[in-house]
């Protein structure tokens, strides 16, 4: 029996059988990632080519912070990501001044577009997700992380008022995507992680207003995805989290698939080291996707890398990812 995409990802939700592990892939797309049809055409391409069990769109981190009046450039980075080149806070006080977005003007207008476009373009067939950067993300493109970590410690009650105006402004923009037909989001986490904020310091400035974000989602969304960037995350932290699936650098830092698997009630989403796809044989790509397989039983295991892949991976690996599912 074959499953539509859909039933594939919802039973592998729920840890009910199906006919195989779940595949996807993603990447930046520079350059393309400007304008709305650009990206829908780079972001459609790929999934023709390779038709993944879901679509993840991945505009530039800046989309969600230019508006504010940030400015970045893309600068050749083999990831795909932009280098920020002007930020708008440099003291406390600036946060409380940050502006109220209109989420159908600007570079956020330009990304609802970019939805309702793909939302055209495939037709319902494919299960797509839209990134969205939590608050303490956005934040850090708009002064830098040493300027936010500074500020955060330093002038806490400001900082907050700025948190506060970021996830205004992201609730707004998700409210203005409730008419598509995506399946949900890809919700980005930084700094949940012991190498950049204490313990502590994400209880009082990041879950909280993750919540706010998470508990404001549509609830025909049945499939969000969240992203713990980085090493050392704080998995047990937001492993609570009102998401379906989680992904995070699992070949590079703790914990490891079953571990996490354990401690998330969803599906785990990895397997493969991202630099060890644009780096070794496709051979080795597909041992490492049947260990990581073989490690979770296929169960609640979607196959995907920690992170984006870099945009010059090699076909032959994209392949190898793609074929192992079949076997």
């Amino acid at each position: 029996m074959t499953l539509s995409k859909r039933e594939r990802l919802e039973k592998t939700i729920a840890g009910e059988k199906t006919d195989r592990v779940p595949v996807a892939l993603w990447r930046h797309w520079p350059g393309d990632d400007q304008r709305p049809a650009d990206l829908v055409n780079a972001v459609v391409d790929f999934q023709t080519r390779w038709d993944w069990d879901f679509i993840k769109i991945t505009p530039a981190s800046s989309y969600c912070v230019t508006d504010y009046g940030v400015q970045d450039e893309w600068q050749g980075s083999l990831e795909g990501t932009r280098e920020y080149t002007r930020r708008v806070v440099s003291k406390p006080v600036d946060w409380t001044t940050l502006r109220e977005l209109d989420p159908l003007k600007g570079t956020i207008g330009q990304q609802v577009e970019t939805i309702k476009l793909m939302n055209d373009a495939i037709k319902g067939d494919v299960p797509f997700i839209q990134t969205i950067f939590n608050p303490l993300s956005q934040a850090k493109n708009i002064a830098g992380e040493d300027v936010m970590i500074q500020h955060l410690r330093t002038a806490p009650e400001k900082f907050k008022e700025g948190l506060e105006i970021i996830t205004r402004n992201t609730i707004k923009f998700l409210d203005a995507l409730r008419k598509t037909k995506m399946a949900g989001i890809f919700f980005a986490i930084q700094h949940a992680s012991y190498s950049r904020l204490t313990r502590a310091e994400y209880e009082e400035f990041g879950k909280p207003f993750d919540l706010q974000i998470l508990n404001a989602l549509d609830s025909n969304w049945w499939f969000n995805m969240m992203h713990l960037h980085g090493p050392l995350p704080m998995f047990d932290l937001v492993a609570d989290y009102p998401v379906q699936a989680i992904n995070w650098h699992d070949q590079e830092t703790e914990p490891d698939l079953p571990t996490g698997k354990k401690m998330f009630g969803g599906a785990v989403s990895g397997g493969l080291g991202r630099f060890d796809v644009y780096t070794q044989t496709p051979t080795t790509t597909q041992q490492q996707a049947r260990q990581a397989i073989e490690s979770v039983k296929g169960e609640r295991f979607i196959l995907s890398t920690g992170c984006v892949i870099m945009t010059n991976t090699p076909i032959s690996s994209i392949r190898a990812i793609r074929e192992i599912v079949e076997v």
